[in-house]
């Protein structure tokens, strides 16, 4: 019989002082029935796929059994929430249970959420419901097959307890696989109460577990300060580019590894408006569509004077450096977005002609209200080598000042050197045909919750896990919602 081998942690983060965090178990739960199981990330990161699809997992990836080498912990944060300092957050809700090595060497947390109450709680009862597990499973996903960077769902777990929220709830449990879980919220916790001695140790850590390179450069704690904005702004061009909101970019919830996390109250667009918002707390509009580049250099902001110094022993010097830094935010975010537009318009390099067209174009888009993802999968079909790709034109209709704008468009690709295989292809990987559209989440979530039938979640997920590759049996899951389906709010969860 072939041994069924659970994972083995090695978890650095107890390396650090004790107020870094709390060591803390999840509590029990009566049920352990696993819904979703994430195999090929399990492959991936080289956990048993056979114990992954074991009791004994399911029993642990709920909370109620340690496994080997496992001593989990709350961590410690703080964070500016929609604009205003919280001295006091942590892990509320969440169980790091350790740190597992990929066979290519990367290090990732594994971390239960839901798992029940630590002492950042906060008289929380520290649980999930089932829909807010299911949200993020798909929507990470989804993100990840994007290729944009995300934390990812290795497994659900429905634990058979009912949570009070508005009404009981049915509960469950995600494993989130990150990177590392620290966050710019992080280092605030320590910098806001004047514990630069705890600041130098974490941005030590993150060099070391995060940016090794970086280490042994002349001025390491502003190379890190550098090596975050880039990553920041690169991260939410890519949201740009795919329409999407994430609803609460609190500085808890921006991490320095420049992955997605936290997908409460996010969505991706179906009509285009650059004033969108979809986070039921956020009335003021902060975290809009088009607010989300100055809002992450509005949190870059907090991490550089949390760092300041140690940028530099002179006080003067120190800003200076903070202010050069931040400065660049905006042509590293400019580049970044450029690259990712002009891909999506199949420009073979970004030029200030792409740029007004990609503006002409949103502005149109804007005006006819069209749907983001299907008006760019448009003009996917309009350079498709192969007639038999075009696949929108049946339930997208171009309003005439798109043709017009198009043919603008066509006049600048003829210009340009590349294939038109090439072009396609590059145009094809940078357009999907399927998101993960907010009608379609809260059906899967509410057949769930209501009739305990998974099917649409798990029809869904295998949609979003391949965006690019349309097939006509999967026509639906590209249309736009209806007036009556459209999901104008999402919630946190908590």
């Amino acid at each position: 019989m072939t041994a069924i081998n659970s994972p083995t942690f090695d978890t650095t983060y107890t390396q650090l002082p004790e107020h870094f965090y709390s060591f803390a178990e999840p509590t029990s739960v009566p049920q352990a029935t696993p819904f979703a199981l994430n195999l090929a990330l399990a492959n991936e990161l080289g956990i048993d796929t056979a114990w992954l699809s074991s009791d004994a997992a399911a029993q642990a990836l709920v909370g109620n059994t340690l496994l080997a080498d496992s001593k989990p912990l709350a961590q410690a944060y703080a964070g500016h929430q929609f604009g205003s300092y919280n001295p006091q957050l942590g892990d509320g809700r969440a169980h790091l249970l350790g740190e597992i090595v990929a066979p290519n060497g990367e290090r990732f947390d594994l971390q239960l959420k839901g798992s029940g109450p630590t002492p950042y709680s906060r008289r929380g009862d520290g649980r999930s419901p089932l829909g807010p597990v299911l949200r993020e499973y798909l929507i990470s996903e989804a993100m990840a097959a994007l290729n944009v960077p995300t934390t990812r769902s290795l497994a659900a777990i429905a634990t058979g307890q009912k949570i009070l929220r508005k009404g009981a709830e049915p509960g469950a449990v995600l494993t989130r696989i990150a990177p590392s879980h620290i966050r710019i919220g992080t280092f605030e916790y320590f910098a806001m109460q004047g514990d630069q001695a705890a600041v130098k140790q974490l941005a030590d850590y993150c060099l070391q577990r995060h940016f090794p390179n970086l280490a042994q450069t002349e001025q390491p704690y502003l190379a890190l300060l550098n090596e975050v904005i880039k990553r920041q702004a690169k991260l939410i061009a890519q949201w740009q580019g795919f329409g999407f909101i994430h609803g609460v970019m609190n500085t808890d919830n921006m991490l320095i590894c420049g992955a997605t996390v936290d997908y409460g109250p996010c969505a991706f667009m179906d009509q285009f408006d650059p004033d969108k918002v979809f986070s039921a707390i956020d009335r003021q509009g902060r975290y809009r569509y088009n607010q989300q580049a100055g809002i992450g250099q509005w949190n870059l902001v907090r991490l550089a004077q949390a760092l300041l110094p140690l940028l530099h022993p002179n006080g003067e010097q120190a800003l200076a450096c903070a202010q050069q830094a931040l400065d660049a935010y905006v042509q590293h975010y400019g580049s970044a977005y450029q690259r990712v537009m002009s891909n999506k318009l199949g420009l073979s390099a970004p030029q200030a002609e792409g740029q007004a067209l990609t503006e002409q174009l949103l502005a149109i888009m804007a005006e006819h209200e069209l749907d983001f993802t299907q008006c760019f999968r448009y003009l996917v079909d309009q350079v498709a080598t192969d007639p038999t790709h075009q696949i929108i034109g049946n339930i997208f209709a171009a309003p005439d000042e798109l043709i017009l704008w198009q043919k603008q468009w066509q006049q600048r690709l003829a210009d340009d050197a590349q294939e038109p295989e090439q072009r396609y292809q590059q145009m094809n990987n940078a357009n999907p045909a399927f998101i993960a559209r907010n009608h379609q989440v809260e059906v899967a979530i509410r057949a769930a919750e209501d009739q305990q039938n998974f099917a649409p979640f798990e029809a869904l997920l295998n949609v979003v896990q391949s965006p690019w590759a349309y097939q006509p049996r999967l026509r639906s899951y590209a249309l736009a919602p209806t007036a009556a389906q459209t999901v104008k709010n999402t919630f946190c969860g908590t």
